[in-house]
Formats: C-alpha cells, structure tokens, sequence
C-alpha cells in the first residue's frame, strides 16, 4: 500500500517531533533550528508550516541503485548544488557548482543529502527571499536541527521512499 501523506505531530512540552503516516506508521523527524514558522524568510532556520508535495528524490548514486518507488529520483553529481541567494535569477533551483552566487552544495561527506526530497515550498512561483532549499532529508544521529528542512533517520528513510505514493503530502 502507498503512503500518500505524512503529517508532523508533536513537539509540545519538549517532546520530539514525529511523521505520522495514514497507516499510522511514525518516526521521528527533525525541524529547522527557528521552529515551525507561517512567515518563512531566507536563513531564519525555520520550517515553513504548511502541505508540500514531494516532488521527487534526489541521491546520492549507491551500489544498490536508485531508490525505488513512485516518485522520479535523479542522481546527485559531484558538482551539484542548490542556490540560496534570493538575488539570483537560480534561486530556490538546483546549479552546477562553481557557482557564483550563495548556494548550497548537494554533494555531501556527512550523507544527510544521500537521499532527498524536494518539497514544493516556494518553487511555482518563486518569491525572493521567502526560503530556498526546503528538503526532506537524513537527520544527524542525534536529530539536531535543521535550516528549515524535515529529517528523518536514513533507515526511515529507506522505507519510506519505497512506499510514498506518486503525490505523497507532507503536512506541517
């Protein structure tokens, strides 16, 4: 059965936050370092409340393949980047590095970008300066938080990027 959504719960009183599936499946999900936020601002650190589509997976090319599942998955090469400079005409899109303006790197030594889900915050249309580089990506081990991103353990993420439906929501 796919999963066509996943709802952040959670977070009162000191409590971690968790995605909940429709099945009821959970797991626990890092946010941005700024909290949950309505008025999202380029580099506050905040996740932007809200329902998001993922668009699709980017990944880390692995021996085992691309991940499987419904959603499109693109391979992460050396000199991809994200660009985070709300006066460029690439931002909130994906850059071949170098680059000459702000952005962040795709290619990653610490595996949280191995697999990627890039949520639909601020993609049609593009507001400057109203957040870039919304992702669905790995947590540290410890669940530290993010820029603004969504993060769940790579196990947890394998999982779930075999059973997500082709327009699977994530409600925050």
């Amino acid at each position: 059965m796919r999963i066509k959504g996943l709802t952040l719960r959670g977070g009162a009183a000191g409590a971690p936050f968790r995605l909940v599936a429709g099945n009821g499946w959970s797991m626990r999900c890092a946010i941005g370092r700024g909290g949950l936020t309505r008025n999202k601002r380029e580099g506050d650190g905040a996740t932007p409340r809200g329902s998001r589509q993922i668009l699709g997976w980017l990944f880390r090319p692995h021996p085992a393949g691309p991940p499987r599942g419904a959603l499109p998955a693109r391979a992460i090469r050396r000199d991809a980047g994200w660009c985070d400079a709300p006066a460029s005409g690439a931002y909130n899109r994906p850059v071949r590095l170098p680059f000459a303006a702000s952005c962040e790197e795709l290619w990653r030594a610490d595996g949280k970008y191995d697999a990627v889900g890039v949520l639909d915050y601020n993609i049609r249309p593009r507001r400057k300066g109203a957040g870039s580089a919304i992702f669905f990506h790995i947590a540290d081990a410890d669940y530290g938080p993010t820029a603004g991103c969504l993060a769940v353990s790579a196990a947890d993420m394998r999982k779930l990027t075999a059973r997500l439906a082709r327009r699977a929501i994530v409600r925050v």
